[in-house]
């Protein structure tokens, strides 16, 4: 079990560029690492949740297109300010709000909780396996030499951003591309994770307090997925 104070000081080396802020002086996001998380596959709590979450996004598309949605909409802006086209690489909220009407994915326990999450408060919102970092998160404008560990043709391969694309990354390299699009192998959560770590990112029309609501829903349902549940949170900011 690892000690909150271990969590809080690895929140503690997070950070986020000035020259990101630069593109977006509007960027929040909250971090949350959690431990002592019981694992699992998709279970009927997370179905059910996902049935929730895949309602409240046809509700919301009922009258508008997804891309006037007022969050995507300001991520589609995001994604254009580095060179990114996002009629071509969605942000995650975009997508699985795209994916809602025919059915949200059931990936595992902890990644169909924070999907449902994501969806039901509008906000684009990743989770990753805590003990597979190398170092403290931290959003950049990358060089284009950082290596990216995904998968191509059903195989592992080393892809490298663009360079000047925002990525989420640690000592080891990029964890996540395109601000909130792709997220790496290295750390993707599986169905042993005990230790994650959940970033939800949040520009101009999300609040504060809906960021903060968010995060506070994320960790209550957190909390239920074992008895001795720690967590440390940080909101980073410019």
């Amino acid at each position: 079990m690892t000690d909150i104070g271990v969590l809080e000081e690895f929140l503690a080396g997070a950070a986020v560029g000035a020259d990101v802020l630069a593109l977006r002086p509007d960027y929040r996001a909250v971090l949350l690492a959690v431990d002592g998380i019981v694992p699992g596959p998709s279970d009927d709590d997370g179905d059910a949740l996902l049935r929730v979450a895949e309602d409240a996004a046809r509700e919301a598309l009922r009258d508008a297109p997804v891309e006037e949605v007022p969050h995507v909409a300001a991520w589609r802006d995001a994604y254009r300010a580095f060179g990114a086209k996002p009629q071509r690489t969605r942000n995650s909220l975009e997508a699985l709000m795209r994916r809602a009407g025919a059915g949200l994915p059931r990936v595992n326990r902890l990644t169909d909780l924070y999907n449902a999450v994501s969806v039901l408060h509008q906000v684009p919102l990743g989770g990753e396996d805590l003990t597979r970092y190398a170092g403290p998160p931290r959003l950049v404008r990358a060089t284009g030499s950082e290596p990216f560990d995904t998968t191509a043709d059903g195989g592992p391969v080393v892809e490298h951003p663009d360079a000047g694309e925002v990525v989420w990354c640690d000592d080891a390299g990029v964890t996540c591309r395109r601000w909130n699009w792709r997220q790496g192998r290295r750390t993707q959560l599986r169905e042993d994770t005990t230790s994650a770590l959940f970033i939800l990112d949040a520009l101009g029309p999300m609040p504060d307090d809906a960021l903060q609501a968010a995060a506070d829903d994320l960790l209550t349902r957190l909390h239920r997925l074992g008895p001795d549940v720690r967590s440390a949170q940080r909101l980073l900011r410019g």
